[in-house]
């Protein structure tokens, strides 16, 4: 693991809205669950070896100085650019580091990952709970595990994540799906995301997100249409044909309509803002105010 010089971990973000988010915080540089689809492999973020993870240095102290000298406090977002769950974190506990950090400050917090290792945190998750909002995703993207172990390798299963989710809905926190990429031609389908909300339903999610389609930067794209040949033959040409090396491809298959109905019928919360605002009812602060 090699460490990173930081001058600064906290970033206002420019995110238009992401789950409330007011500031981004990335605290590990890379990822290795091999993701092919990523879009932080592009070469706009200037990462370099994105399957190089490397850790910034002194996270608690910086995350210290640089929260307890902003004026208004906010709702934190991690997992923007890397998973704050992969395996190091098992070692060098740094997103755990974090979260000590955010709660002593009274900051939100968004988190979104695909690992299993966000269920230790739970204790921390309540206590921010407490005062501020909390708002969990796991990314998920394929009923397929076929599907799963080409596109995201390292992560673990379909199947495992939403056992996650259920572990924090029990928890009482408030949970959710980023259901994102759904790659044209390969998981855009209605029968996958058909099963992804049922199952989601089952394990008590109380939103998904969507995005119907995915990105193509420079340094993402050669990755991963590389991959494609490699899994997938004859995809690339599909996207290519279609999309022509558009940065945004969103799928044809007329997806969101059905699917925001099909969980309206669950009750699962599907826009940002209904997202943002719902998450307000379960802080314990709140609750106690109401009454």
């Amino acid at each position: 693991m090699k460490l990173i010089k930081a001058k600064q971990l906290v970033t206002t973000t420019n995110s238009f809205g992401w789950f409330g988010a007011k500031y981004n915080l990335n605290i590990y540089r890379g990822c290795n669950f091999g993701c092919i689809y990523c879009d932080s492999r592009s070469s706009v973020y200037n990462v370099g070896n994105f399957d190089e993870v490397k850790l910034k240095d002194n996270v608690g102290g910086l995350l210290e100085k640089e929260l307890s000298s902003k004026r208004k406090t906010g709702i934190i977002s991690l997992g923007a650019m890397s998973d704050p769950y992969n395996p190091y974190e098992r070692k060098y506990k740094a997103t755990r580091t974090a979260l000590h950090v955010i709660n002593k400050y009274r900051f939100g917090l968004n988190i979104t990952t695909k690992s299993d290792l966000i269920l230790r945190d739970i204790d921390m998750f309540k206590r921010i709970n407490q005062h501020s909002e909390v708002i969990v995703s796991l990314t998920i993207t394929t009923m397929s595990p076929k599907i799963t172990r080409l596109l995201e390798p390292g992560t673990p299963s379909t199947k495992e994540r939403f056992a996650v989710i259920k572990q924090l809905s029990d928890a009482g926190l408030y949970v959710g799906i980023t259901l994102m990429p759904l790659i044209p031609f390969l998981n855009d389908t209605w029968e996958n995301v058909k099963g992804i909300v049922q199952e989601a339903a089952r394990a008590g999610v109380k939103f998904i997100y969507g995005g119907f389609g995915v990105t193509q930067r420079k340094g993402q794209i050669e990755y991963m249409y590389e991959k494609f040949d490699r899994h997938f033959p004859g995809l690339k040409q599909k996207m290519i044909d279609e999309y022509n090396y558009e940065y945004s491809c969103g799928s044809k298959n007329n997806l969101y309509e059905p699917f925001r109905k099909l969980c309206k019928e669950y009750g699962i919360v599907t826009k940002m803002e209904d997202i943002v605002k719902e998450s307000k009812e379960y802080i314990k602060e709140r609750q106690v105010s109401l009454f």
